[in-house]
């Protein structure tokens, strides 16, 4: 008798935040989807790969997280440097 395949919790998971971090938990999100994502795969792969599955939610959701971690980072920079750019513009050293 076979072992029923199933899907991995932390891939589901990492896949839902990688979708809500677009949405409603920009930075949160991000991170709980990369973390999850990470952990998915850990799981897949070391633990049990004949028998879990969701590779590929894992991977989409570690795309989405990083990609609006990367997101955030250039909003950052771009705010901080319009910041030093409004400060230091009316001072002539």
């Amino acid at each position: 008798m076979s072992t029923p395949i199933r899907t991995s919790t932390s891939a589901i998971l990492s896949l839902t935040f990688g979708l809500a971090c677009w949405f409603m938990l920009p930075f949160v999100g991000a991170i709980v989807a990369v973390v999850c994502g990470h952990l998915a795969r850990s799981e897949i792969r070391q633990v049990a790969p004949a028998t879990i599955d969701g590779e590929g939610m894992a991977v989409a959701g570690l795309v989405l997280g990083y990609a609006q971690l990367t997101l955030c980072v250039l909003i950052v920079l771009a705010l901080t440097a319009a910041f030093f750019g409004i400060v230091s513009g009316g001072h002539h050293f």
